[in-house]
């Protein structure tokens, strides 16, 4: 019995020209900033940040709370872009400014 006539299934190739990519480049890090306000009491900034951002701990977002009431922003996290904007989202669903810049 014969296969019927039309394509042939196809092993896909590697393009040369493409090369190898890196991480960085096939999910380029963003960085999630927090910026200082005077309204959320730096208690429920860290508790906040602890909520919303899994790979902190308590003495690391105590830091960037300091960071950002000291020098009006602080770097939070670099991570690609979707998890940054999740993030984010997150810190502002606790009534804090938080914004994306690219790294």
């Amino acid at each position: 019995m014969t296969s019927p006539p039309g394509p042939t299934p196809s092993t896909p190739t590697r393009d040369p020209e493409l090369g190898e990519r890196s991480l960085d480049e096939t999910l380029p890090p963003y960085v999630v900033v927090l910026h200082n306000d005077d309204v959320n009491e730096m208690g429920h900034v860290v508790r906040a940040l602890l909520e919303s951002v899994p790979e902190l701990d308590t003495e690391r977002a105590m830091a960037i709370m300091i960071e950002a009431h000291l020098r009006g922003r602080a770097e939070v996290i670099a991570c690609p872009l979707e998890r940054a904007e999740l993030y984010r989202d997150r810190l502002e669903s606790h009534g804090l400014t938080a914004t994306i810049e690219r790294a």
